[in-house]
């Protein structure tokens, strides 16, 4: 993929398409924005960030400035062109207004402005202004610079346009989010926002991309500032492979564009190399979107596997009629593929995954004619690749005899299969049913005393259960507590799980409120995500918000989750020594009635939904492989980075 091209194409007002007003967004946020949670928030700061990337793509400008303001509000600030400030003649009013009011007003339709983009093809903006409380313009062209202000959802101010003699062009957007319209906790987090802002700029070489805070963040020592600029995508597989071990082959390219009739041009650039460790990275980008699923990686599977297999046979690596599959050729496999397109086809307005089926054969001839040419130059690494994904399959296969034994000894929906522990609910529509995963026999017992029985199962976990992140899929499923967890969900075990038998839809982590129980609720879910990912991508794991206090006062009592609520209770109590203080050192402390009334009862209780990032589960893998994996080196530097802010009971 060629760095920032030389510019060819007007973008004026007559570049402004039009297709609907603005009037849902406030109403309905989800539809735009996927969430009122912090991925929503981020939203916001991602579509403008997104629309300045178009312009620098479209060869218009090379650097872009994201700045988090001491107010509260943001602002991306590039050296494009501008956004259109002339009148639109059918719409009689400025285009840069019409763009950011009126929903689907962009100048990415027909192509006449961009040749591709990664912006809702102009939704982006005028999502933001909707969802804000304040929302400013600051443009730059023409000879003129154009100021305008929105306030609550998008109210114009008259616009202020002046004579501008400077040399600079571009446009500046800063916007104050209606936090009133998201969740209480939601945050657009700096390091997210600079790492995206990282992989941005390996998609777009030679474009400059720069965050900083205005002042330090709580904790901070002093306000943070990250700038970014790369020449070459391949420089991107230096960062997806920390923690990978040696590699094991050359980083391998590709860089092709290929004319498809009905899509237009498609252009494509893979890089690629092959590690010691099974750690498998594929990372997926459309027109700069984070991507990780859709018809691009198709593609790169497809090839990938094809390649491999076909030198393998042709040089007689491989036994009689043995071939290698995918999962196994992929173990240790960092790669990143970006694809440009004029019209990416997005499933959901979140883009999560690219549904243009051209792009499968176009992404995939690109890598096998670079992996055959590689393999034919560097037959020393084409061995080794084959002999690695050979090793992976015979570790798959001692996985899956094992796995076998575990799914025909019993049949996991089966009422004799089910693991003595668990406490089965009586509801046998998963849709109504929970199951409760208790850390320790005496909290289950209560938990199994003050549970609603007709919907409620509960599950006692025995301590700590096996870090499966590490762990051999072989030994994964000799451990008890790790077959148990997996019977009594129904699923099966990795190599066979079918989300259809799953016994329920809610599936609450409930542990201690203290690190051991923090470290408990980690191991279950990086369960989750190492074997059973699709629950979460489901929407089905929950983790409880356990209560650490609870005050009485006659026949008045609360539950509060911490020494903040604590001290916010008690400051807006007339006589707060009247109020006794029960600390819950662990869920074993508390009676069955307690624990229904924290923990259990709808109505009271409080769980968390546990959801992937908008860069879904391989990228979120990173964390897990900070957290959970072997490297001592990253989680030590987790750890100080984070210890001011860690809660520790002792």
């Amino acid at each position: 993929m060629s760095a920032i091209p030389e510019a060819a194409r007007q973008y004026t007002s007559e570049s402004i398409q039009v297709l609907e007003g603005l009037e849902p967004v406030r109403k309905r946020p989800g539809m735009y924005i996927g969430g009122t949670d912090s991925s929503g928030l981020r939203h916001l700061l991602n579509e403008i960030l997104d629309n300045a990337v178009d312009e620098a793509i479209a060869g218009h400008g090379d650097e872009i400035e994201v700045v988090f303001h001491q107010d509260g509000s943001y602002s991306v600030n590039d050296n494009g062109r501008g956004i259109p400030i002339d009148m639109h003649r059918e719409k009689g009013m400025h285009a840069a207004a019409l763009l950011v009011t009126t929903l689907h007003a962009g100048g990415k339709f027909d192509n006449a402005a961009y040749k591709v983009s990664g912006g809702l093809h102009g939704v982006g903006a005028a999502v933001t202004n909707a969802m804000s409380t304040r929302f400013d313009m600051d443009i730059r062209r023409d000879g003129q610079r154009y100021q305008q202000t929105f306030t609550e959802g998008g109210a114009p101010s008259d616009p202020e346009i002046k004579r501008y003699t400077g040399s600079y062009t571009g446009t500046l957007i800063r916007f104050w989010p209606d936090l009133a319209r998201f969740d209480e906790d939601a945050e657009i987090d700096f390091d997210f926002m600079a790492d995206r802002m990282k992989r941005t700029a390996y998609l777009v070489p030679g474009l400059q991309l720069s965050i900083r805070e205005e002042v330090a963040s709580e904790g901070g020592d002093e306000p943070r500032q990250a700038v970014f600029r790369f020449e070459s995508f391949s420089q991107i597989i230096e960062d997806l492979s920390v923690d990978s071990g040696d590699a094991i082959s050359e980083i391998i390219e590709a860089d092709s564009a290929e004319h498809i009739d009905g899509q237009g041009e498609i252009e494509v650039a893979v890089a690629l190399r092959w590690h010691e460790r099974n750690r498998t990275v594929l990372a997926g980008y459309a027109n700069i979107i984070p991507t990780a699923d859709g018809t691009h990686m198709t593609g790169l599977r497809k090839a990938v596997t094809q390649a491999v297999n076909n030198y393998a046979e042709a040089n007689n690596l491989l036994r009689g009629n043995q071939e290698l599959k995918g999962d196994d050729i992929q173990a240790g496999l960092i790669a990143a593929v970006a694809v440009r397109l004029a019209d990416p086809l997005f499933q959901g307005q979140t883009k999560e995954k690219l549904k243009n089926g051209p792009v499968t054969g176009v992404v995939s001839r690109a890598i096998r004619a670079a992996l055959d040419h590689a393999f034919e130059e560097n037959p020393k690494m084409a061995r080794a690749i084959v002999e690695k994904a050979k090793l992976a399959q015979k570790a798959r296969e001692a996985a899956d005899k094992a796995a076998e034994m575990v799914v025909n000894r019993k049949s996991v929906i089966s009422a004799t299969a089910l693991p003595g522990k668990l406490a089965d609910c009586q509801e046998q529509d998963p849709s109504k049913s929970e199951l409760f995963i208790v850390e320790g026999d005496s909290a289950g017992g209560s938990a199994k005393s003050g549970r609603e029985r007709e919907y409620q199962a509960i599950l006692p976990l025995k301590g700590k259960i096996l870090n499966t992140y590490r762990a051999d899929p072989a030994k994964v499923l000799k451990s008890d507590e790790v077959k148990n967890l997996m019977l009594a969900l129904g699923c099966g075990p990795k190599s066979h799980f079918d989300l259809e038998k799953l016994r329920y839809h809610r599936i609450v982590i409930l542990a201690d409120a203290d690190s051991d129980g923090h470290h408990i609720a980690t191991l279950v879910l990086t369960y989750f995500h190492t074997n059973a990912p699709e629950l979460i991508e489901s929407g089905y794991v929950y983790i409880a918000l356990p209560p650490l206090y609870r005050v009485r006062k006659g026949k008045q009592s609360a539950y509060l989750k911490d020494d903040r609520e604590l001290e916010a209770f008690m400051a807006q109590q007339k006589n707060p020594d009247k109020w006794q203080v029960q600390r819950f050192k662990g869920l074993g402390e508390m009676n069955a009635e307690q624990l229904w009334e924290a923990a259990m009862d709808p109505e009271t209780r409080r769980i968390a939904r546990v959801q992937y990032s908008e860069q879904g589960r391989e990228g979120d893998n990173e964390v897990f492989e900070v957290l959970m994996g072997a490297e001592v080196p990253p989680r030590r530097a987790f750890i100080e980075e984070y210890a001011e802010k860690a809660v520790i009971d002792v």
